[in-house]
């Protein structure tokens, strides 16, 4: 019997879910458990198992389309077996009315629903990326020549493309970019934000890094990032007032464990895995779950479960030139910590003389809510003295 595919809601905040591409064309034989379709969520692209073995009678969703959870994207059943219409009816009919529960629906939205029920047979073979880089440059799928396993359109084959020059292109938004702008959004603009600015000497600190990473082989070699969330960490546990989430204006939740989230860039958007019990690590285990953490970040191998619970953010742009900047709270989190780059800058040192020194900006975003400038304050002078003198942890 034949068995209708909804869009599947891949993470806990997934609102929507788009088709990236479709591993299996109409008529293909599928096995239970083979990858069948990969879904653009909020936060990664991720493949979708196929259900049961059969054929994939029906392609519902366009690779590069839309629509809303519960929706039908694709039929499965038997080979060569009729497709029961009141089957599909029953599915969308279902799917509306859920999402009718779960708030209305724009005219527009509805339209392009219907539209995404139309069947669709003899798809392009191309990545996600592929399909990405020829949105944005105008390029015709069906005029590249694939080279990638079977003929399927990689990202190579659209930089090798000659395109024309065009003054603007329109971008469809992605899942995690509808998400990115809906969420700091509301963030400002619920969020009392202020700003608390220090900076710290970190040359000593610089220095022994050098050191030990000298004796460390490469894939142990300690970043900068590292010593700066270890410190963190150490300093959060000294304040725990910062380690706090807002609870819809009813509780201050205050957390025994951090679960430190780090910013990380993806070319489609901003992304915060999480630490959970970070405060249990080592320097060398924290430094290994970091980079562990950010590889699968940029592959897309995280799941879900990968992006919640956290409750502190720090965002490093250091790496890239920036000297300083303020970043946007993650609710329900009560703030995140902003660090540029690390260098040398004149300052008058303790004896009156003019040196040079190798000062980091550290840039505190608290919600007023829960944390006030004094307890902020303090937060960034422990947070100052660790960075400066490093022993202190020793204490």
């Amino acid at each position: 019997m034949a068995i209708v595919i909804n869009m599947p809601r891949l993470s806990d905040t997934m609102e929507e879910g788009g088709v990236a591409s479709w591993l299996k064309q109409e008529g293909d034989s599928v096995a239970e458990g083979e990858a069948l379709v990969e879904i653009e969520t909020d936060k990664a692209t991720m493949e979708y198992q196929s259900p049961a073995n059969g054929e994939l009678l029906r392609i519902l969703v366009a690779a590069g389309q839309s629509t809303a959870l519960g929706v039908p994207i694709a039929v499965l059943g038997d080979k060569g077996e009729q497709i029961d219409e009141d089957l599909l009816k029953d599915s969308r009919g279902a799917a509306q009315a859920q999402e009718k529960q779960a708030a209305p629906v724009p005219e527009k939205q509805t339209a392009v629903a219907q539209q995404q029920a139309t069947p669709v047979g003899g798809r392009i073979k191309a990545s996600p990326l592929a399909r990405r880089l020829a949105a944005e440059h105008g390029v015709k799928l069906e005029h590249v020549r694939g080279s990638g396993p079977q003929g399927r359109i990689v990202a190579r084959d659209i930089g090798a493309v000659d395109t024309p020059v065009r003054e603007s292109t329109r971008v469809a938004l992605s899942q995690m970019r509808k998400t990115i702008a809906k969420r700091l959004q509301q963030a400002k603009h619920e969020i009392p934000h202020y700003y608390l600015k220090a900076a710290a000497n970190v040359g000593h600190l610089l220095q022994g890094r050098q050191r030990l990473n000298a004796s460390l082989p490469v894939e142990q070699k300690l970043s900068f990032n590292d010593i700066i969330a270890f410190m963190t960490i150490k300093s959060l546990l000294q304040h725990p007032q910062i380690n706090t989430a807002w609870d819809d204006g009813q509780e201050i939740i205050q957390h025994h464990t951090v679960n430190l989230a780090l910013a990380v860039a993806l070319p489609e958007g901003l992304i915060t895995p999480v630490i959970e019990d970070s405060q249990r690590l080592s320097l060398t285990a924290l430094s290994a779950a970091s980079k562990t953490l950010v590889a699968k970040a940029k592959s897309g191998r995280l799941s879900p479960d990968a992006y919640r619970n956290g409750t502190f953010t720090i965002s490093n742009l250091g790496m890239y030139g920036i000297e300083e900047f303020s970043a946007i709270i993650n609710p329900p989190q009560a703030a995140i910590l902003a660090v540029g780059a690390a260098r040398a800058v004149p300052q008058v040192l303790d004896d009156g003389q003019l040196g040079v020194q190798q000062r980091v900006a550290l840039t505190l975003s608290c919600d007023h809510r829960l944390i006030d400038g004094a307890v902020g304050a303090q937060f960034l002078a422990t947070l100052v003295a660790y960075l400066e003198n490093p022993l202190l942890l020793l204490g």
